[in-house]
């Protein structure tokens, strides 16, 4: 466990740079082979700000875009997916730097493209498409291979991006699935769609495919192309078939039917040791010389792959240094089904290789995946356990929990390591029964079976867990607390924490002046560590202490330390950030910079949505502070709501020392006020939904989204048209940006 709580290796600069480089850099048009520009001119002409290239594997979608691009006389943007792209926040990131180029606009906002899942659709979403509608050059962005991002997150993200595309510009989605709002698009004139009966091949472009391929076409050539019914992938296999010897006029059934025949054709007319090659490295999503071959545990695979590459055999460029490549899908499918029934048993012992290859490189969120499909439920779960921590800090929190939930909660319960980062993710993500539930687990695995130091760590780690969540009374948490501090070691990426929670506990019996060592040890700590939730953390209690101290010039300075810690690492949305936010308007108001006090409020508001019980002193600190910044704006109303937020919080966690005294004083002090007129802020529950109010989904879907039913959508919708003063969905949005509670 000790080892598996390390830092991960640092990505290899130069090879996470070229993997980068191949996603967002417009492909090299392949010369010959069959002309789109008929279609590209279509497209451009349709005056649709969005156009979908939607058609089964093998029909040139990516072709023609990478056509287009050559043609286009307006800035190009281009982004390639892949399987692991699958992320709202890596989404957004790649659309943001893919457009940085040409659009200082988006570069302004590119880093803030990641959070926990409600803040990629509430802020980064909305951020992104704000930026791309005020850029004033006119561009074209090319998204190819969409249906490897087609998780629910990814489609909701991308549907509010696509909102954002001024008139003049274009984007073009190209894959086998659509982006699923086409009906609205269709209304609105704002869609061309092109399918596979425009991608089909007639006669002179199968002629133009045998002739690339180097072989002049027969009389056969129409037989040919009505057999596979203009299918380009089809009459490219018959034009490499027919050039090694082969005869394809007994061709005959459906697109994959034919492919697999087709593929198995010209396979097997190749050298044995290609045939091998392409067999085995077909568990590669991305191919270089050297992962090859370490796949292959053998060398020559440049040459090989230039071979390839030469023979025109679905081989596709990444970069334009021709380092990167992948196979065309639909081939490496078939070649992944060669692979298992030519050499059974092989796949497992490739995909271990592949996992060390890229662990070596830096790259162990690809290993992960490697180390699944070959089995190896225990050796990726401890490579998650090492990578959960600065995963979910770089904003990808749907690929932990997508990791989680591969693994499944046998695998997760035998590491304790990976108990700890599925407790401390449910834990900061305000899931209340995940939390809990993981909790439970934590404190059921067997510490006396553990060696050391690994007992110690899982100790120490059980620890943190029952003194955050602060079940068993304040008392007990200072002594869970401290007992993490004195047993976790110095270079452990958890003792930050520790010290951290050393400090928020003691405040709970009355322990000011520990408090604050402990919290400037943390932040000193965390600094050290690069770990941003501590530095925050405690600079934001830091605040607190110099404001009720009548410190304002060190509350000050401490406000504006945690703020800058914010925005260096991109937290925008991490329950984490509500504290230092809600304080900083405090101090802001003190300097009567009211404006810049709502600002913060607006965040804050947002944030505290996922501090809920389970995180009992963080939830409750955060709903004071943001109650007495409403007090000093005379927003009683506001104040009275985060005070009945306060006291749901104590009855499910009553034995919070003293900060439950500071709850009645705050109540106390709000009941001596004079009643005034105001509008009641969104709920927590409201500001979860609020987002999806951008998309077309309606709201029975909605609801399953966030696992409601459809009358509670509509309840809440309704309250959330009440607070904010509109009638529409539309209206409901622009306010909503407007105050902040949506994108910046």
């Amino acid at each position: 466990m000790s080892e598996a709580s390390r830092p991960a290796l640092a990505v290899r600069p130069e090879l996470s740079a070229s993997l980068l480089s191949g996603k967002i850099a417009p492909p090299a048009p392949r010369t010959g082979g069959v002309s789109r520009r008929a279609l590209v001119e279509r497209a451009q002409q349709a005056g649709a700000r969005v156009v979908e290239v939607t058609a089964p594997p093998g029909y040139g979608k990516s072709t023609m875009l990478a056509e287009w691009a050559a043609l286009e006389p307006r800035e190009v943007a281009w982004v390639g997916l892949d399987r692991h792209d699958d992320d709202p926040a890596t989404l957004l990131t790649l659309l943001a730097l893919a457009c940085s180029r040409f659009s200082p606009e988006v570069a302004a906002v590119a880093g803030e493209m990641r959070g926990p899942g409600p803040s990629t659709l509430g802020r980064s979403a909305p951020l992104l498409a704000a930026a791309l509608a005020r850029t004033t050059t006119p561009f074209v962005l090319f998204v190819d291979d969409l249906q490897e991002a087609s998780s629910e997150g990814c489609r909701d993200v991308l549907e509010v991006v696509l909102g954002g595309i001024p008139a003049g510009s274009q984007v073009v989605l190209a894959g086998r699935l659509s982006q699923g709002d086409r009906a609205r698009r269709r209304v609105e004139g704002d869609l061309l769609e092109l399918d596979a009966d425009d991608l089909r091949v007639d006669l002179a472009g199968a002629a133009a495919l045998f002739r690339d391929a180097g072989v002049e076409p027969g009389a056969d050539l129409a037989a040919v192309v009505e057999r596979c019914e203009g299918w380009p992938t089809g009459i490219v296999l018959c034009a490499l078939l027919v050039r090694a010897g082969g005869d394809a006029s007994a061709l005959a059934g459906t697109d994959r039917f034919v492919a697999d025949y087709l593929y198995r054709e010209c396979l097997a007319r190749l050298p044995a040791d290609l045939q091998h090659f392409l067999r085995c490295t077909a568990v590669l999503d991305q191919l270089s010389a050297g992962a090859c071959d370490a796949v292959l545990d053998d060398v020559g695979s440049a040459a090989l792959l230039r071979r390839l590459e030469d023979a025109h055999l679905f081989l596709v460029p990444l970069d334009h240094r021709r380092g990167w490549f992948r196979y065309h899908a639909l081939f490496r499918e078939f070649l992944l089904a060669e692979l298992e029934r030519c050499e059974q048993g092989v796949a497992a012992a490739l995909h271990r290789r592949a996992a060390a290859w890229l662990t070596a490189h830096g790259l162990e969120a690809r290993a992960v995946e490697h180390l699944l499909a070959a089995g190896d439920v225990a050796e990726a779960a401890e490579l998650v356990a090492g990578l959960g921590l600065s995963t979910y800090q770089s904003g990808q929190v749907t690929v932990v929990t997508r990791w989680l939930a591969a693994l499944g909660d046998d695998a997760v319960v035998a590491s304790p390591a990976l108990t700890v980062v599925a407790t401390w993710r449910a834990l900061l993500l305000g899931e209340t029964s995940e939390a809990e539930r993981w909790a439970a687990a934590l404190e059921g695995v067997d510490a006396d079976a553990l060696p050391e130091p690994d007992r110690t760590a899982l100790v120490s780690a059980r620890c943190q867990v029952r003194a955050a969540m602060c079940v068993d009374g304040a008392e007990a948490a200072v002594a869970c607390a401290a007992f993490a501090v004195d047993h976790e070691p110095s270079w452990s990426p958890w003792y930050d924490q520790a010290l951290h929670l050393l400090g928020a506990t003691r405040l709970l019996v009355g322990e000011r002046d520990a408090a604050r060592v402990a919290f400037r040890d943390a932040s000193a700590a965390g600094t050290a560590a690069g770990n941003p939730d501590s530095v925050l953390l405690s600079e934001a209690e830091l605040a607190v202490l110099d404001v009720d101290d009548d410190r304002w010039a060190d509350a000050d300075a401490h406000a504006r330390a945690a703020v800058r810690t914010i925005e260096a690492h991109h937290m925008e949305g991490y329950s984490t950030t509500a504290l230092a936010l809600g304080v900083s308007a405090r101090v802001a108001l003190h300097r009567g910079e009211r404006t810049v006090a709502e600002r913060f409020l607006a965040r804050a508001m947002r944030a505290r949505v996922q501090c809920t019980h389970v995180l009992p002193f963080l939830a409750l600190r955060v709903r004071l502070q943001l109650g007495y910044a409403y007090t000093t704006l005379g927003d009683r109303t506001t104040a009275m709501h985060l005070a009945a937020e306060a006291a749901d919080l104590l009855r499910r966690r009553p034995r919070v020392g003293l900060l439950a005294d500071e709850v009645a004083t705050f109540r106390a002090r709000l009941d001596g006020l004079a009643a005034a007129p105001g509008t009641p802020p969104l709920t927590p529950a409201e500001h979860r939904l609020l987002p999806y109010l951008q998309t077309h989904l309606t709201m029975a879907e909605i609801g399953r989204r966030l696992f409601v039913s459809r009358n509670t959508v509509s309840t809440q919708v309704g309250s959330i048209y009440r607070k904010l003063g509109a009638t529409t969905r539309g209206a409901a949005v622009e306010r909503a940006a407007e105050l902040g509670l949506l994108g910046g």
